[in-house]
């Protein structure tokens, strides 16, 4: 493995710090605080290519690797979290999935819209009582000779209010011997009639973002919009989280970055007792705690990107990419905190933003506690990946920059 970045790799790094140094950093405290998300973030993103950062040429995207988009992730979350979660369900749990499992049709009518950034995308998976327990859920999707008819909710979905199109994890079989069996991924337009959406506000983090619930009652949806077959709906939404966790992971390795830097930054400004904090050794332990925990997650989830470029299956990997950076980015934020004492514990400074969006990534996209059930299970023999094939598709920059 080798993790040299490469002059693609480098500018787009640079292009995404530009856009949030210039657009999103000097404003995000007060969209934060407003609950709302600004209005010219998506459109941006859209415009810079973002949204289809690492979607082949053909299919309306940019055409860089997965290791991009994984340094694209870090540096969106290090102005702040809204900025990745974007990436998470646009990118990771849609669009990447359109582009392993969906037919050419459906890749012409909802991956390119979705990597020009026409239309936005999000994921229907958790229900309101239904979260880490997929096989759990209980919305129905009904085969009607050409079209498939269905019922039920979807909670904490992020862009719901502000999306086009969501891939819907829904049970097709209700009779199947294995619940798992019985579920089927649907990609549902949601102008279509019966669907209704609704934003959630009172959020403990995340605030700057669009987070919501989908409801489906008798919505007709093509049969053609079927992704994959029947009965893949639990094999296609793993593979759906392994690509969002890949997300979650580099992301929160950009929140570590900004924890750090600010406290850097505070702890060499900052006077007491006659000296710089920064010399006091206990704020030096809690500065190298950060340094380590940066390093170690910015080198699991380049591990993951490279296996993904390889077209390797990475659900180990990516589990403990995620796992661990996103608890490292908690902690990190705490420590940030007490670097910078009661200053911290007001909104005045950025490190009470880091703290209250870092615990989200803990829970979504697979809780810390599932994470570290997946990574004693793989080390015990209990779990193994067997014949649930979930690559995406190698990267070949030939194919992947090439128009059509």
């Amino acid at each position: 493995m080798d993790f040299t970045l490469s002059q693609e790799h480098n500018m787009a790094v640079e292009m995404v710090r530009n856009f949030t140094h210039k657009e999103v950093i000097p404003t995000i405290r007060e969209w934060d605080r407003k609950q709302e998300m600004a209005p010219h973030i998506l459109p941006r993103m859209a415009e810079l290519g973002i949204l289809g950062i690492n979607i082949p040429v053909r299919y309306g995207g940019q055409g860089f690797d997965y290791i991009t988009l994984g340094l694209v992730c870090e540096e969106l979350e290090y102005a702040d979290t809204t900025l990745r979660v974007v990436m998470s369900v646009h990118m990771g749990l849609n669009s990447m999935a359109v582009l392993q499992w969906g037919t050419e049709d459906q890749k012409q009518r909802f991956l390119v819209p979705q990597a020009k950034g026409e239309k936005y995308a999000c994921f229907g998976l958790t229900e309101p009582g239904a979260g880490s327990d997929v096989a759990g859920m209980t919305s129905t999707a009904i085969k009607k000779g050409d079209h498939y008819v269905l019922n039920g909710e979807k909670m904490w979905i992020s862009l719901a209010s502000k999306a086009h199109h969501a891939l819907v994890v829904a049970r097709t079989n209700l009779n199947a011997a294995d619940p798992h069996d019985g579920l089927s991924a649907f990609l549902v337009e949601l102008d279509s009639k019966g669907v209704t959406t609704g934003d959630i506000h009172g959020k403990m983090g995340v605030r700057a973002g669009s987070t919501g619930w989908l409801a489906f009652q008798d919505v007709k949806v093509p049969a053609e919009n079927l992704l994959g077959e029947e009965g893949e709906g639990f094999k296609i939404a793993m593979s759906c989280l392994d690509n969002g966790r890949y997300t979650v992971g580099s992301g929160a390795t950009g929140l570590i970055r900004a924890s750090l830097d600010a406290s850097v930054k505070y702890a060499n400004d900052r006077k007491a007792f006659g000296r710089e904090i920064g010399k006091f050794q206990l704020v030096q332990q809690k500065i190298a705690y950060m340094v380590q925990s940066y390093e170690m997650a910015r080198l699991l989830y380049m591990k993951s990107g490279w296996m993904k470029n390889q077209g390797l299956r990475n659900t180990r990997e990516t589990s403990l990419a995620k796992w661990f950076a996103t608890d490292a980015s908690f902690d990190a934020a705490a420590e940030a905190i007490q670097v910078h004492g009661a200053y911290g514990f007001s909104d005045e400074y950025d490190v009470e933003r880091y703290l209250r969006n870092s615990k989200g990534a803990v829970i979504y996209e697979g809780t810390s506690e599932i994470h570290q059930l997946m990574q004693a299970s793989y080390a015990l023999g209990y779990r193994t990946d067997g014949d649930l094939r979930c690559e995406l598709p190698a990267y070949d920059e030939e194919y992947w920059q090439a128009d059509s």
